[in-house]
């Protein structure tokens, strides 16, 4: 394997395999694990455990917690189980807790690089999300700083695979960002255009 495992698992393309499950979507479980495997045989995740239990009870909700060995680099996940509507479960079926584990674990892989993309975006402040236009209206460009980071690969396969999922007009697209190709877009673009993208498909 390559000493940098993440730049391998990153630019591995998992945009046909994200299920869609009501306005949200995931990364099938069973794909990111084998992509994991195939890249390195010796990875380990691990369910980690509460008082014996695979899930922690709080005021605030329900959690699990996952934690993903790659090349003896460990990174564990947080996450809340959640409903379709990705809001809390006060009282969760064995189901839910097992669905939320799996969701864990895919995230806890993709701090490691596969799927990483897929996240990009949805940690941005609403200040610096791209603010969403009328159908039709004019965008103003943006224009792209000389020494900004440039986008991925990954990131540049994804927002492709959404242009082509919502029918934005990709032209419409690069005159946003004031950008000739979508390689021309920085990391902060890049999530920008994710975020807006997704939101145009969910309320499709």
């Amino acid at each position: 394997m390559e000493t940098n495992y993440f730049t391998k698992l990153n630019q591995i393309n998992v945009s046909e395999h994200i299920e869609k499950k009501g306005a949200f979507s995931y990364l099938s479980w069973p794909f990111a694990v084998a992509q994991l495997r195939q890249a390195d045989p010796t990875a380990t995740w691990e369910v980690r455990r509460f008082d014996g239990m695979p899930y922690q009870k709080t005021e605030a909700g329900h959690f699990v917690e996952v934690a993903v060995t790659v090349q003896s680099v460990t990174l564990s996940q947080i996450h809340p189980v959640l409903d379709a509507r990705n809001q809390p479960i006060l009282e969760p079926s064995s189901f839910d807790i097992n669905t939320s584990i799996q969701r864990c674990l895919v995230k806890a892989i993709a701090l490691h690089g596969l799927g990483l993309y897929i996240y990009a975006g949805e940690d941005l402040p609403e200040c610096d999300k791209a603010p969403q236009e009328p159908a039709g209206a004019p965008k103003a460009p943006v224009t792209t700083h000389p020494t900004a980071s440039l986008v991925t690969a990954a990131q540049v396969r994804f927002i492709e695979s959404l242009i082509k999922e919502t029918g934005e007009d990709l032209a419409k697209v690069l005159a946003y960002f004031n950008v000739e190709s979508l390689s021309q877009l920085t990391k902060l673009q890049a999530s920008r255009a994710i975020t807006s993208l997704q939101k145009n498909r969910e309320a499709a």
